[in-house]
């Protein structure tokens, strides 16, 4: 039986390995993204998939679903004007707008106790269709 942190909002709780697998993309780099669903048989965010350090931005849009929700992190590598290297993490809550609405409700109320279990997310972003969370949309967030 897994561990998991209740949430007294939705009842939802989170899997600990969704949490180790953030830290481990957040500390040992050891993934470009990592991808969450609510399992509801379960009642707990739990891990759908992840993308290695070589994996781009496009592979990790491509491994969204086009029609049901998802959470997502994403670290976004970039070199500042002074030509240094960073690194800013990205949370994003997808809720493409052709999804089920029992489906938005409970990612909508779940979302912010699973985004207070991943300390050191740098920007949130809430994306209901792809053009919302292009490439360009995270390089200037980034900024």
């Amino acid at each position: 039986m897994s561990s998991r942190v209740a949430n007294a909002s939705s009842a939802m709780g989170v899997d600990e390995h969704s949490k180790s697998t953030f830290l481990e993309l957040q500390r040992k780099k050891v993934f470009r993204y990592v991808i969450f669903k609510i399992d509801e048989n379960r009642k707990e965010v739990v891990v759908e998939k992840t993308g290695g350090p070589s994996e781009s931005y496009d592979d990790f849009t491509d491994s969204l679903p086009e029609a049901d929700c998802r959470y997502a992190v994403y670290d976004f590598d970039f070199m500042t004007s002074e030509n240094c290297q960073k690194s800013k993490i990205f949370f994003i809550s997808w809720s493409p707008s052709v999804s089920r609405i029992h489906s938005k409700m409970l990612y909508a109320t779940s979302k912010d106790r699973f985004r207070r279990e991943l300390e050191g997310i740098h920007y949130e972003l809430q994306a209901t269709d792809p053009t919302e969370m292009d490439l360009e949309v995270i390089r200037e967030r980034a900024r």
